[in-house]
């Protein structure tokens, strides 16, 4: 188990068992609408704290966790679900008293055996989803929980094969890169075919949903996102890992984008440019990318809009009362 895992084990307990594996001076930045977080103890209470306070039983559940070296630092990046029983009300979302599911993705520099340096992202949409108060249009794709792996292989236990890994992240790099061909008018100009699987799964955030095969990705999210951005571009990246048949990378941000184009989701444009923190974990079949899990920080890029969700939330529930 890795470092980044060691460290939530039985998160619920009262006082972190492992707490000794976060630096005095870790940084944490999660996702809208958290403050940076700097030092051990206001990491546990700042945000440790507000999410043990919501659900009192909390337990990680990741899906894939893998770690590599990238340009000489350590890092873990890892995904899935945190999940209890909701207690008590959330940054505002309201308690349902029933088992919530809240999607995180993270990626954490380790030194010296300790976590450092952490962005980690909260789907919260989708939890406002699970207790019926998002305030935004439904998903274009499919809402509701995401799957693991198919292959169920995403939190390794053996070493990594390193032609593989160093392949499949090469294959990530290409398709990252054919992604920026797109001419400003046709979706076809980009080449997805020679990297994606016919039958690919596109795990998007809560506002965006599940795709499936390269038509749903670019009817549900492709179209929309380029036609609100159409002058998008990546610009950094935070980290870049592989073991085996995984990879993942991303930024804070990771990209740029002036939103000029209509209805991405379902908003008129603000004209504003913005900034996109995203993450993305690949997976990898036989030379093709088969599965994508990716976390964006839309109520980050709504503030940028002039939107506070959580604002509107409050309003959608007043309405309701």
């Amino acid at each position: 188990m890795n470092i980044l895992e060691q460290l939530f084990e039985n998160f619920s307990a009262a006082e972190l068992p492992n707490q000794a594996l976060l630096a005095d001076t870790v940084q944490w930045q999660v996702s809208h609408p958290f403050e940076p977080i700097s030092t051990k103890q206001n990491v546990i209470d700042d945000y440790f704290g507000v999410l043990k306070h919501s659900l009192p039983d909390i337990e990680r559940k990741p899906f894939i966790s893998i770690e590599g070296d990238y340009k000489g630092e350590q890092w873990v990046c890892a995904t899935g679900y945190f999940t209890g029983t909701f207690t008590q009300p959330l940054l505002g979302i309201p308690a349902s008293g029933k088992s919530v599911f809240i999607r995180y993705s993270e990626m954490a520099q380790i030194e010296n055996n300790q976590v450092v340096n952490v962005y980690t992202f909260l789907d919260l949409i989708d939890v406002m989803n699970q207790v019926g108060v998002n305030p935004l249009r439904p998903s274009l794709g499919y809402s509701g929980l995401v799957m693991p792996p198919t292959t169920l292989d995403g939190v390794p236990t053996s070493n990594k094969n390193e032609t593989l890994s160093k392949t499949n992240e090469k294959l990530v790099v290409d398709m990252l890169a054919e992604l920026g061909r797109y001419d400003g008018k046709d979706l076809y100009s980009i080449n997805l075919e020679k990297y994606w699987h016919p039958d690919f799964i596109w795990y998007g955030p809560a506002g965006i949903g599940t795709t499936r095969g390269i038509s749903g990705f670019r009817e549900h999210h492709q179209g929309p996102f380029l036609k609100g951005f159409p002058d998008r571009g990546i610009n950094k990246t935070l980290c870049l890992v592989s073991h085996d048949n995984f990879v993942a990378t991303g930024g804070w941000p990771h990209m740029y984008g002036t939103h000029t184009g209509e209805d991405w989701l379902g908003l008129p444009p603000s004209g504003n440019k913005l900034f996109p923190r995203v993450m993305d974990f690949w997976r990898c079949e036989n030379g093709i990318l088969k599965e994508n899990w990716v976390a964006i920080d839309i109520p980050h890029l709504l503030d940028g809009m002039g939107i506070d969700i959580f604002e509107q939330m409050q309003r959608k529930i007043a309405a309701t009362n």
